[in-house]
């Protein structure tokens, strides 16, 4: 008689075949993103209904004003086409593309503005940082949360400079291509999204895990102002108060 298995025995017996690296990938790729979109909402939400007088992003514009505009501005106007950039040219199905243009057109167009939008954010980060960290007064009333948020911006910005190069060596668009399905995967819930960025240059595969922690610190941070942008003054028309002749006649 031969003695086989328990099926628990060979369950544990098969999980401990699975490569380490694997795992790392599956949680990494196919599990954080969830859990780092989870906790934005759900963090998100919170804040602003126990926390809302500190919804927003803080200000110390009363010292060295023009450097704060300048870097303020380019680093808005970078991260702005930056943000849009990834959100369209991952969300897109190829698809849809495909009609108007070709992969290989479409990641070289992805290259080129994601380097100058990439450009002027560094500049303008560059300058904001420079302000916060080397002025005494700045720093001493800087929390530690607002520092650590732009170093990580910082080291996510340069990550996303170094993929450029990895970029280009791959001009059959075939990373870009396995970049898309991912993201693409991971809102339409497709089983083992994982794959498609196993194996990738570790700054993608880096890039992507500081992407997704700094949606997890988001709620905590003072980037939450992002959500409360005050884009409806772009079509709100101008307006003047008058005082009726019935109130001058009373004054």
């Amino acid at each position: 008689m031969i003695d086989a298995p328990l099926p628990s025995e060979a369950g544990h017996e098969a999980l401990a075949t699975i490569p380490i690296d694997l795992w790392i990938n599956t949680f990494l790729f196919g599990a954080l993103p969830y859990i780092a979109l989870a906790v934005m909402i759900i963090g998100s939400i919170f804040r602003y209904e126990r926390e809302p007088y500190t919804w927003r992003s803080g200000s110390s514009q009363l010292l060295r004003r023009k450097q704060l505009m300048w870097g303020s501005v380019l680093f808005h106007i970078g991260i702005l086409f930056l943000f849009i950039g990834h959100f369209v040219g991952l969300l897109t199905p190829h698809s849809v593309y495909s009609l108007v243009i070709t992969a290989e057109a479409k990641q070289m167009v992805a290259i080129v503005a994601g380097s100058i939008a990439g450009l002027i954010c560094f500049v303008g980060l560059v300058l904001l940082m420079h302000r916060r960290f080397f002025d005494p007064r700045i720093r001493r009333q800087s929390p530690f949360a607002d520092n650590a948020i732009l170093v990580i911006l910082f080291v996510q910005l340069l990550l996303g400079l170094a993929t450029v190069p990895f970029s280009l060596a791959h001009s059959d668009a075939e990373v870009m291509l396995r970049l898309s399905a991912w993201a693409q995967g991971i809102f339409t819930f497709e089983p083992g999204v994982g794959r498609y960025v196993a194996g990738l240059d570790w700054p993608y595969q880096a890039h992507l895990v500081l992407g997704m922690l700094i949606f997890l610190l988001l709620p905590f941070t003072r980037l939450v102002h992002i959500f409360s942008a005050p884009v409806r003054y772009l079509w709100r028309g101008g307006y003047q108060i008058v005082r009726s002749r019935k109130d001058l006649s009373h004054g």
